[in-house]
């Protein structure tokens, strides 16, 4: 082995992570080192480190993996604009844990006060649940994304439509928006796989993901064709702003979207010939 390198138990070491984390992190490509023995092993060099040293500062900063990768690929003033989002959320997050603290205290003093044990217990739990539904989308968007996503939403929208997409995302936690993207994300896979390998809308392949896919537009719109439309605007509008203004980033590119349009019209038509 060549002076200054570590095969990846020792640098495990060094760096006081495990095996298992290194090889993660070499997966998604966060820290992928460049030289490797003859046999085909890792070797981490200083530099490694360093960088590695930089993913676990963020980690501990409460970054994401896909924002700790932007990170490490932007320039130092970028960075610093990253990090000042960052330093607020952490502020916001803060001041939610001290109004949990207080629904906590609270609790105590009902306790010593001889009011009912349950009452007190469940205060706090209403507490929590408040500060996790309202805040944990502002961990993912910034304050202007929220804003010109809510500029979007008013024009393809009513009031009236508004009002009913909010009261279905009543209780709406981040784990069940985890869980959507995930659904999402295996769908939008099997896309760009379908497109790449020039499938037929028609295909039985390819009619079965539009199944897939339309489904999953069902649990946002329960079946109201009304709010499809307005969804089909939100899109469309948003695919029209300059790139820099985009507060999403648009799921597909322009032939997928011609795909998905061409396979949805031959999955109706098959609808109403059955």
């Amino acid at each position: 082995m060549d002076q200054g390198y570590y095969q990846t138990g020792q640098f495990a070491r060094k760096a006081a992570v495990t095996v298992r984390t290194l090889r993660f992190y070499d997966k998604v490509g966060l820290l992928s080192p460049q030289q490797h023995t003859a046999s085909g092993h890792r070797l981490y060099s200083e530099q490694d480190f360093f960088c590695l040293q930089q993913i676990l500062a963020l980690k501990m900063l409460g970054f994401s993996l896909a924002e700790i990768k932007t990170c490490l690929q932007t320039e130092p003033q970028q960075l610093q604009q990253v990090l000042a989002i960052q330093k607020q959320m952490l502020y916001e997050r803060r001041a939610q844990l001290e109004t949990i603290i207080q629904a906590v205290n609270q609790a105590e003093s009902r306790m010593q006060n001889k009011q009912p044990i349950w009452e007190s217990i469940v205060s706090v739990i209403q507490v929590i649940q408040m500060q996790q539904n309202s805040d944990w989308h502002e961990k993912y968007f910034t304050k202007e994304q929220l804003e010109k996503m809510q500029q979007i939403s008013e024009q393809a929208y009513t009031s009236e439509q508004r009002q009913q997409i909010a009261d279905w995302g009543q209780g709406w936690s981040e784990e069940d928006q985890k869980q959507a993207d995930q659904q999402w994300q295996a769908v939008n896979s099997e896309l760009h796989q379908l497109v790449a390998t020039g499938a037929d809308p028609a295909s039985a392949e390819a009619q079965k993901w539009v199944a897939a896919y339309r489904t999953l537009i069902a649990q946002f719109t329960h079946g109201d064709m009304a709010i499809e439309s307005g969804l089909k605007k939100y899109y469309k509008t948003l695919e029209q702003l300059p790139e820099q203004e985009q507060p999403l980033k648009l799921p597909y590119n322009a032939e997928e979207s011609a795909f998905i349009a061409r396979a949805v019209a031959i999955h109706q038509q098959g609808q109403e010939a059955q």
